[in-house]
């Protein structure tokens, strides 16, 4: 029975946190997009190596 004066404190304390930490992330906007992310995966990348746009941005000699 003594160890209920120190575990439910401890409860009480780590619900506290958990509950900050989610008013913490709803308003830093970390559930304001759910739908993209879950989205983002189906589609390629469409990133472009910065050695092909130096290449594609010179003029060849014969111009």
């Amino acid at each position: 029975m003594n160890i209920l004066y120190l575990l439910v404190p401890i409860a009480l304390v780590a619900i506290a946190v958990a509950i900050k930490l989610l008013f913490w992330a709803i308003n830093n906007g970390q559930y304001d997009d759910l739908d993209t992310e879950g989205k983002r995966i189906l589609f390629d990348d469409d990133d472009i190596s910065p050695k092909k746009v130096e290449r594609g941005n010179q003029k060849s000699p014969e111009e």
